[in-house]
């Protein structure tokens, strides 16, 4: 086979790496992909959203299979163009992916079709935004309707921060368009964790758990990135849990967006909260998330083509998946100023050329190389230093070795990634 993935963070080399191992794929190409995916794709230089040179290239080039990785392609219906040029695609139509498109939209299929989440309101205007968000205990949430890159939520300690935030994304325009609505929410109380599972449009198969630290600064503080590291499993999503989620989250989404006529195809990645009450949905995406990917992949035993095949043809019922016992750990190197403005072209030295060991890996986020054939850094969150281990302490000690090995004065990372799940692990022991 011949497989187009589109993308170049540290999710599509996690993909490419994944895929690049299956036997079934013949050729594979990234769009525009990064140095790091340069070892397992041939990268061309199509950016995501040039979907005319998308379509031309995956026709021109007789490819089998496209994956899409990040969020935006999705919503702005690069799906539904390779679908008409009548080239597989693994990723959601533009109408099912309005599901992460528009946080008021998914907000509003949950009401329909009563799948727990927190109380809300949406709104197109900030006095009543204000008005509500003041009848909310605190913390309050707000967050941008459209796409913000990871970064369109914030919790506000005070109606006062409320306020500002709701100007800031209505009135100030912090994230342009994604902020001519807001969505005003009460605030969850209890454990995140990430949940994955493949769709077909009708079937539903899980895939595996994560939690992420979306907070720039040990102990979960500072401002919300788009994510600073994660680990798989995570031990908050206990096999009832992870029912739960399928049956009361899961299938009535999937079952509510194909009586919509938006048939979700593709990975549907929803944010839980495990409350006293059970899992609750925060929020759903329409790809996998990043750093969540990258741990997935390393924990994933099956070949994954067959799988992304799957929900392309409707055959997902026939699946199932296998999973090494293993937690795997994501650290994120990112520029320093992230997740405010940084500084591209900071060279990156002693970092692995190859895949050597089993047992950890270095994923390339925002990486290219320059015209002296140097590794450099070119975005916000550069690597994800990853590994395997017996537990999470095992897993977060190999990457951190990992990333001490890797010569980057302009990069920094946190340093407690995993935390949450190695105090839960030394209280049980």
């Amino acid at each position: 086979m011949r497989i187009l993935v589109v993308g170049s963070g540290g999710r599509e080399h996690a993909l490419c790496w994944k895929i690049a191992a299956s036997p079934l794929c013949d050729k594979l190409y990234c769009a525009p992909g990064n140095a790091g995916i340069a070892r397992q794709a041939e990268c061309v230089p199509i950016g995501v959203e040039e979907f005319d040179k998308l379509v031309a290239f995956a026709t021109g080039n007789a490819i089998d299979l496209v994956v899409v990785g990040p969020e935006a392609p999705l919503v702005k219906g690069l799906a539904d163009r390779m679908d008409a040029a009548g080239i597989a695609v693994f990723g959601p139509s533009m109408k099912a992916a309005e599901i992460e498109g528009s946080k008021g939209f998914m907000k509003d299929l949950c009401a329909k079709y009563r799948i727990p989440t927190a109380r809300y309101r949406r709104f197109t205007n900030p006095v009543g935004a204000k008005a509500f968000a003041r009848t909310l205990p605190i913390p309050v949430v707000i967050k941008a309707d459209g796409l913000a890159a990871g970064k369109g939520v914030v919790i506000a300690a005070s109606h006062e921060e409320a306020d500002a935030a709701i100007e800031d994304m209505m009135l100030r325009r912090q994230f342009g368009q994604a902020g001519d609505s807001v969505v005003v929410e009460e605030f969850l109380v209890g454990e995140e964790l990430s949940f994955f599972a493949l769709c077909d449009g009708e079937t539903a198969l899980a895939m595996a758990s994560a939690q992420d630290h979306k907070q720039v600064g040990d102990g979960d503080t500072g401002p919300n990135t788009g994510g600073m590291g994660a680990y798989s499993p995570a031990p908050v999503a206990t096999p009832e849990i992870e029912r739960r989620i399928m049956d009361e989250i899961v299938q009535p989404a999937i079952a509510g967006l194909k009586a919509e006529g938006r048939p979700f195809k593709g990975v549907l990645f929803a944010g839980i909260m495990v409350t006293a009450e059970g899992p609750k949905l925060i929020e759903f995406n329409a790809r996998f998330g990043d750093p969540e990917c990258e741990v997935l992949c390393l924990r994933l035993m099956s070949d994954l083509v067959p799988a992304l095949l799957a929900c392309t043809d409707g055959t997902l019922k026939n699946f199932a998946l296998r999973w090494y016992p293993e937690t795997a750990l994501a650290v994120v190197m990112a520029t320093k100023g992230y997740p405010g403005a940084v500084q591209n072209g900071s060279v990156i030295r002693n970092l692995p050329e190859t895949e050597t060991a089993e047992d950890r890996i270095v994923f390339h986020c925002g990486t290219r190389r320059n015209a002296k054939g140097e590794i450099e850094a070119h975005g916000g969150r550069v690597l994800a230093v990853s590994a395997l281990g017996r537990n999470v302490r095992e897993a977060q000690a190999k990457a951190y070795q990992l990333v001490d090995t890797i010569d980057w004065p302009e990069g920094f990372c946190r340093r407690d990634i995993g935390w949450r799940a190695i105090a839960r692990e030394e209280t049980r022991a």
